[in-house]
């Protein structure tokens, strides 16, 4: 997908909300538990009752490779569900040395249909350099999470700036707006602003919102830019709104109040 493509649904929806089907089997309702396809089944009546008020859902691999066979199976069962004009996200963190970045740029984007897969800058250019080869594919590559650990590392100062504003600045030459983009976490929304510095032009994924305390309105107001350019994650708040039969009727409520609010903030930019 291309970002003049992902901007036009931003721009259809009034949204820039992203759903996380980080499907964990143990929390999905009781009435799916024994389905032979229990995870697929889950994530297909979420899909289907989100699909018209996101932009994006992200796929956390994880929580597929844990089935081994049977959730590789499910993960790609999903990813094809997902409207065409979708923007998809393999939450999978990779990044190694270049020929094995290869093998794994081919997985995402050959093997399986995705638009998009998180990287790990930690081992440099070579690692991340695969992901950019692939005409309308995008890596999004990790700048500053949402996790307590981003202290040990990402905000220390190295030189006169902090670890995380040399990795965006640094990565940013790599690729272009076009094909990259950022992982900014929700619960620093007070470095937002410094960050939209260093990087004005690109996308950032943006996880924290919901269950881990990041607010949408911070984060709306300190690091949009002219395309928007942010894709808000929310996982947890939206699938587990409930945990009965009515589990997709919840999701989608839950969806919709995302989207409604991010169709005020979206308002203002264009004004």
């Amino acid at each position: 997908m291309t970002r003049q493509q992902l901007v036009e649904q931003i721009k259809k929806k009034k949204s820039y909300l992203c759903v996380g089907l980080d499907t964990d089997i143990t929390k999905i309702p009781a009435h799916l538990q024994s389905h032979p396809d229990a995870i697929f089944e889950f994530n297909k009546a979420i899909i289907d009752a989100t699909k018209d008020l996101c932009v994006s859902y992200k796929i956390n691999t994880a929580f597929y490779e844990a089935h081994g066979l049977k959730g590789w199976e499910a993960m790609q069962k999903t990813v094809e569900y997902i409207p065409e004009e979708i923007f998809t996200i393999a939450d999978a963190k990779r990044g190694d040395i270049g020929n094995t970045s290869t093998q794994y740029a081919k997985a995402f984007f050959e093997a399986l249909p995705f638009d998009s897969i998180t990287v790990a800058p930690y081992m440099g250019e070579d690692s991340v350099a695969p992901f950019l080869e692939y005409k309308g594919k995008w890596a999004i590559v990790l700048g500053l999470t949402s996790n307590k650990g981003a202290s040990d590392f990402e905000l220390q100062k190295t030189g006169d700036a902090y670890l995380y504003e040399k990795v965006l600045s640094t990565v940013s030459k790599w690729g272009s707006p076009d094909n990259l983009m950022f992982v900014i976490g929700a619960t620093q929304a007070d470095e937002f602003t410094n960050i939209r510095k260093i990087t004005p032009d690109h996308f950032y994924l943006v996880p924290g919102v919901g269950a881990q305390g990041g607010s949408l309105k911070d984060i709306s107001e300190k690091a949009m830019n002219k395309d928007c350019g942010l894709l808000v994650n929310a996982s947890r708040a939206v699938i587990y709104a409930s945990g009965k039969e009515d589990f997709a009727e919840a999701a989608r409520k839950v969806a919709q109040e995302y989207q409604q609010e991010m169709a005020g903030y979206l308002e203002r930019l264009n004004n």
